[in-house]
């Protein structure tokens, strides 16, 4: 028996839907990690065409920012009608209907003729990828169980983070032989051709397991996610890692380019270092979970974010150790992301799994709103030293080493009692 053979819970019958998912089970895992990598290739592509995009537009450096705001808001909020509407008519229908948005939002862009039409647009465009993220997260918990779900979480994650590590290189080159509106015609090619590929991804939501989505239903779904202590815990240990790494992702720049002096270059490849590191810790994590268990790791990886996060804030205040000290505090704290956000993801899904979709729609809301949080307080805090973002990302990384510990000692889920 394959390990597609598990994908449907036991109370499940099997059904030809299971036989398709076993007959491509590494082309599904592909789709998936595409449809996860939506979060990431509608923003890293056009960074490097950001300044020409100002000029083009005849808008300011803040209004550019916005862009990225207005996504990230249109992204956190837009997950949360797509799960519940998952729950309801199946997975590839709201994908489908996802990538449609997907593709007119990035064709809006293209066309845009002034910054507030671009941040119009990228809203739309938000509201489309978000339900690609959402939907193949929730259908990883529909496909695998327990460890299994948190194992291929990292391995899909893993696959996903080529986006962020190649995103600039490749919007900047687009730039370079074309134009900024290129870059967003290029993610129209690639929404269409996500969306051809559907054709190839079985349905993961067996009719009988689907629910209604009247308003009621979805605000006592909420509800019922909202009370479970455990869910909370999980989320609390995502969000606060998503808010000390997007705390990351606005100060580090300024630190590393502005204080310490680094060429832009040099930013890219440290930035990129990071992003390997993550890939390495997601296929640790992958390969430990067929010894130790989920909250397990995902407790050790909250503890190298909060000693990171410490190592960078001290850093930052003191200056003690220089460059060198905050390179290694920043390469740390990146790192961990491979072994909190895949656990955590897996273990909120698995506290209610007849509620996946929905699951997945509010960890996904909660923890993107904490990266947003998390960004604007390095802002509203700037001194001119990178000071502020080692300070947030320091409050954050304990966060997430506390609440990964009131995991553990909180009641057995569904995923321990699996293991």
């Amino acid at each position: 028996m394959s390990k597609l053979d598990l994908a449907v819970s036991p109370s499940v019958p099997q059904t030809d839907t299971s036989a398709d998912t076993n007959n491509h089970g590494l082309l599904v895992l592909l789709i998936l990690s595409a449809l996860l990598a939506f979060a990431s290739i509608s923003t890293d592509l056009y960074l490097p065409a950001m300044p020409v995009m100002a000029a083009s537009l005849h808008a300011d450096s803040g209004t550019m920012e916005l862009t990225i705001s207005g996504y990230l808001s249109g992204f956190s909020v837009g997950q949360l009608f797509w799960g519940p509407f998952s729950d309801r008519f199946g997975r590839r229908l709201p994908v489908a209907l996802g990538l449609l948005l997907f593709i007119i939002g990035s064709a809006g862009c293209a066309l845009a003729t002034d910054g507030t039409a671009l941040i119009a647009w990228r809203v739309v465009q938000a509201l489309g990828a978000c339900a690609n993220v959402v939907l193949a997260r929730a259908m990883v918990r529909d496909l695998y169980q327990g460890r299994q779900a948190a194992q291929k979480m990292s391995t899909l994650m893993t696959i996903m983070a080529i986006a962020p590590l190649a995103g600039p290189t490749v919007g900047g080159q687009i730039l370079h032989l074309l134009s900024w509106q290129a870059i967003f015609w290029t993610l129209v090619l690639v929404g269409l051709a996500t969306l051809a590929s559907l054709l190839l991804l079985p349905e993961t939501l067996p009719h009988g397991h689907r629910r209604p989505t009247s308003p009621r239903a979805i605000l006592m779904r909420y509800g019922a996610l909202f009370r479970n202590r455990k869910f909370l815990a999980y989320i609390a240990t995502g969000g606060f890692f998503y808010a000390g790494t997007f705390a990351y992702i606005a100060g580090s720049p300024f630190a590393y380019i502005d204080y310490h002096h680094v060429s832009p270059q040099w930013y890219g490849a440290l930035f990129g270092a990071g992003i390997v590191g993550l890939m390495v810790t997601n296929q640790a994590n992958a390969k430990l979970l067929n010894r130790y268990d989920s909250d397990t790791m995902m407790a050790i990886g909250g503890l190298i974010s909060g000693i990171a996060g410490m190592v960078i804030a001290i850093n930052t205040w003191a200056d003690w150790g220089g460059l060198p000290l905050l390179i290694c505090g920043c390469f740390l704290f990146v790192s961990a992301t491979g072994l909190v956000l895949a656990n955590s993801i897996a273990g909120a899904l698995n506290c209610l799994p007849e509620f996946a979709g929905s699951a997945s729609a509010l960890a996904g809301a909660l923890q993107y709103g904490s990266g947003i949080f998390g960004s604007a307080l390095v802002a509203i805090f700037a001194d001119g030293t990178p000071w502020p973002m080692g300070l947030v990302v320091a409050i954050c990384g304990i966060g997430c080493a506390l609440s990964a510990a009131c995991v553990l000692r909180t009641t057995p889920t569904f995923n321990q009692l699996q293991n």
